[in-house]
């Protein structure tokens, strides 16, 4: 997943701490976290399981890839954008569009449409502003949080980077020292993701 699961559940506490009072009222703001982060945990998993779907796919034509000289990488982004197109799926990575966050400015913009869907079907709360502007605020909230959170990614991985024992990213120790150092950079922005 792009996001980590604890950092989900902190970003989905933040959005709504942050429209209680002015954007939204709740009687039970807990559900809303959930409904919240349950929605944000399916839409990222949606785009790791068509991951997944791809790299299976292409597990079945490693061998005639290895003899056409054929890129992995080259052929992973074509056949998920191909899939990305037909299902009408919005892309989440936004580091591949340009985007400064991990999460893609439109998928930010896709999944506030879908939150305020399931905002408006809640019993638990009711809006207090015009549903586009409601909406608009999520965006701010979600992209406000998503800009910390890189920084802390990208400092986290920079540390690594710079130790004195040169470590390949993508191996074990490179992910339980990067996981390390995010926590610690999340905390000097003031994110406690157990809070």
């Amino acid at each position: 997943m792009l996001l980590p699961r604890e950092f989900v559940a902190y970003l989905s506490r933040q959005i709504v701490r942050r429209l209680s009072g002015t954007t939204i009222e709740s009687s039970a703001p807990d559900r809303i976290v959930e409904l919240v982060t349950n929605l944000i945990t399916e839409e990222l998993n949606a785009e790791d399981a068509l991951n997944d779907e791809v790299r299976d796919l292409l597990e079945q034509y490693s061998d005639y890839m290895r003899k056409e000289g054929v890129s992995y990488q080259d052929m992973f982004r074509k056949i998920k954008s191909t899939m990305i197109t037909q299902r009408k799926i919005v892309k989440a990575a936004g580091r591949d569009t340009g985007d400064a966050m991990k999460l893609s400015r439109d998928k930010v913009t896709d999944i506030s449409h879908k939150l305020m869907t399931a905002m408006r079907k809640s019993r638990d709360m009711r809006l207090k502003k015009d549903q586009n502007d409601a909406r608009l605020d999520i965006v701010k909230a979600f992209t406000e949080i998503l800009v910390v959170e890189e920084k802390a990614d990208r400092a986290s991985r920079d540390k690594v980077r710079t130790m004195k024992k040169d470590i390949p990213e993508g191996s074990e120790e490179w992910d339980i020292l990067q996981k390390r150092f995010y926590g610690e950079e999340l905390k000097k922005f003031g994110i406690d993701t157990t809070k």
